[in-house]
């Protein structure tokens, strides 16, 4: 029976990695309405709380008012307005590098990277834990694909020994399931004994990471020399919508000739770009957010640590707590809801069986006495989770008896 799609939702459904879609009824910030219920949110990547800033809720609103709503057309043909050609200015300077180029997602602007610089007779060489984006790109560019181990530089040394033709090594800045950083340093140096190039995308780098929020690249002190490429989302500390890519003049031309996703589609809303200009500012201006966000995550991992809870090693917004199975996570997930804390449980194919987790997301607009509240609500729904996980296995031993 061709398509049988009702089979395929019952098994995800029976193997507890159905997913639904809460509705947010409020702006993005910690308090939110879900649902219809007031809930203290912890799984926004908003993490400068930008999102809801008035001025950048004042330049989208002034930028409509100049520029209309709609882009209009791609930006080859009459959608490439002013501020869309300021903002990839600003971008630039801020990373430091010649150009940068707009897409309308960070999905796209990976897959239109990876498949315009490499393909047949090529190799493209990827973190086995990067996002779908990079994963997806990488299969279909058509080049040869390989996967090195998590952050392993002498993994991915093996692999470059076998590479062959233009080798684009990929990976992201901050991984964003675990919350680790990518090995920058060391992965460089293995790519440039053998000629590759690097790609990092950085999504939940830039904002946090930095002196100046400049993201990983400038965490490690490195530059175009080590990271040829460069990714950046604008939907994250940012705190708007879309994403760009930041490089050489070559390597911009190139993605404007020959990157798909960026050729063939309508640009993104000028207001948007008006409201990331305003955002940007704030980033580089108000170096307070970072600080009181770094003082929350030092809070929080000190709090959920003596409630004997798994972090994993993370020294950024995002604090996956590790569970394992997908059901005991979801329980967990659902005592936090119960107790008005909206904190989302991650499970496969999202990340490796066995390894489901809760997400925990920090923002610069939660308070200290905000995060209190969230450990409060985990040491009392982990001791009600574990009491009814022990009862459990309890009641199978005695019916194996």
């Amino acid at each position: 029976m061709p398509f049988d799609l009702a089979a395929r939702l019952a098994q995800r459904q029976a193997e507890d990695l159905y997913r639904r879609r809460p509705l947010l009824e409020s702006p993005q910030g910690p308090e939110v309405v879900i649902d219809g219920q007031p809930m203290l949110a912890f799984c926004s990547n908003d993490y400068l709380g930008l999102a809801n800033h008035p001025e950048v809720i004042a330049a989208l609103r002034a930028g409509a008012e100049r520029w209309g709503v709609g882009g209009g057309a791609s930006h080859l043909v009459n959608g490439h307005c002013g501020p869309h050609h300021e903002l990839e200015l600003a971008l630039a300077e801020f990373t430091g590098r010649p150009r940068a180029l707009l897409f309308s997602t960070g999905y796209m602007a990976n897959l239109g990277t990876v498949t315009a610089l490499v393909g047949k007779g090529d190799s493209v060489l990827e973190d086995r834990l990067n996002h779908a984006s990079l994963l997806d790109a990488g299969l279909l560019s058509g080049a040869r694909f390989s996967r090195y181990l998590h952050n392993d530089a002498a993994s991915l040394a093996s692999r470059l020994e076998k590479a062959e033709g233009n080798t684009l090594v990929v990976t992201d800045g901050v991984f964003s399931m675990d919350g680790d950083l990518a090995d920058l340093p060391a992965l460089c140096a293995r790519a440039r004994e053998k000629g590759a190039w690097v790609m990092v995308d950085d999504a939940h780098g830039f904002g946090p990471l930095g002196a100046t929020g400049g993201g990983i690249v400038e965490h490690f002190g490195l530059d175009m020399d080590d990271v040829p490429v460069l990714v950046g989302t604008l939907g994250k500390a940012f705190g708007t919508a879309g994403a760009f890519v930041a490089g050489s003049e070559e390597l911009i031309e190139t993605l404007i000739q020959f990157a798909r996703p960026y050729i063939y589609t309508t640009s993104q809303p000028p207001a948007v770009a008006c409201a990331t200009l305003k955002s940007l500012a704030l980033l580089r201006a108000e170096g307070w957010r970072r600080d009181h966000l770094n003082a929350l995550i030092a809070r929080f991992r000190t709090g959920a640590e003596a409630i004997g809870l798994r972090l994993m090693d993370s020294p950024t917004p995002i604090q996956p707590i590790l569970i394992g199975g997908s059901a005991q996570a979801m329980a967990l997930s659902a005592e936090l809801r119960q107790r008005g804390i909206l904190v989302g449980a991650i499970r496969p194919p999202t990340v490796p069986a066995g390894t489901a987790r809760l997400r925990v997301t920090l923002s610069a607009s939660h308070s200290e006495a905000q995060v209190d509240r969230l450990l409060v609500a985990l040491a009392e729904s982990w001791q009600r989770v574990s009491s009814s996980l022990l009862a459990e296995i309890d009641a199978e031993e005695g019916d194996d008896a």
